[in-house]
């Protein structure tokens, strides 16, 4: 593995971060961050990256694979920072927006595009995913992974041509520190901007917006014993509140959550893993 030092005096003064965890291996960043959120002592911003993840997950239950060394982290906020933002969908959002700028300005010869409702993709391929969490405190925790990493020809069979790395496309690694440098501060702004100007996450969405103009297909009301269903159109963008607008066959309509992605084509792990 090709070292990716992470200086923490560099986090602190650049990114405001005020605790930090580097750690070699973990199930999921996202439980070691639990257990910080849950610690009101615990100074905030608080960060946890690992070098390896081992179980990472996605929304509704499937699984994130990444290459090892990539840069997989859980960013803990303190529920002031997001209070006048309360939507949550707009948070995964907010972060696929921050998380796309800054990975565009460390690299400008990458153009990430944020794809409604969690994930950054290039050229098709999913570069980036986003998870974001509250705990009973109100604190909430943003899970990033993305593919600084790595090449798409290692991953588990199946999921290779869905997904995108940084030396795949540019014939080099990018470093997790300045990615870090970059985004934490962004997403911080852009929060407290949301407070002020509900017009503010749309307009940064808009350039960004990887489906704008393309027909797409919205897999609602999924879980447990629901029955789900879909809606179709061309995609218009997002509105105010982070809501996907479509212009369906019954008129124009604003889906506030659901997936991209067909339940069934979900990957959930290699067998026996």
């Amino acid at each position: 593995m090709t070292p990716d030092p992470i200086d923490a005096h560099v986090l602190h003064a650049q990114a405001g971060i005020a605790t930090f965890e580097h750690l070699d291996e973990v199930e999921t960043t996202m439980d070691r961050a639990r257990a910080l959120a849950a610690d009101p002592p615990t100074p905030l911003p608080a960060l946890v990256v690992a070098d390896r993840q081992v179980r990472g997950r996605g929304r509704r239950g499937a699984r994130w694979w990444q290459p090892d060394g990539a840069l997989v982290a859980s960013l803990v906020l303190d529920a002031g920072v997001v209070a006048g933002s309360p939507i949550r969908p707009a948070w995964s959002l907010a972060c696929g927006v921050a998380l796309a700028e800054a990975i565009g300005s460390v690299e400008p010869g990458l153009a990430p595009r944020v794809r409604w409702p969690n994930d950054i993709e290039i050229e098709g391929g999913k570069l980036a995913g986003i998870l974001v969490e509250t705990v009973p405190d109100g604190r909430v925790i943003f899970g990033f992974g993305v593919n600084t990493t790595g090449s798409a020809a290692a991953a588990p069979a199946g999921i290779g041509r869905r997904i995108a790395t940084v030396p795949d496309l540019i014939g080099r690694p990018l470093p997790r520190e300045s990615v870090l440098v970059a985004f934490v501060p962004r997403l911080v702004r852009l929060l407290a901007g949301m407070a002020v100007d509900d017009g503010l996450l749309a307009a940064r969405y808009r350039p960004l917006c990887a489906l704008t103009g393309q027909d797409v297909t919205v897999y609602r009301g999924l879980g447990a014993g629901v029955v789900g269903d879909t809606v179709h159109g061309p995609c218009l963008g997002i509105d105010r509140s982070g809501a996907l607008v479509l212009d369906t066959v019954v008129g124009r309509l604003h889906v506030e959550s659901g997936s991209l992605s067909d339940p069934a084509a979900a990957w959930h792990g290699e067998a026996g893993a």
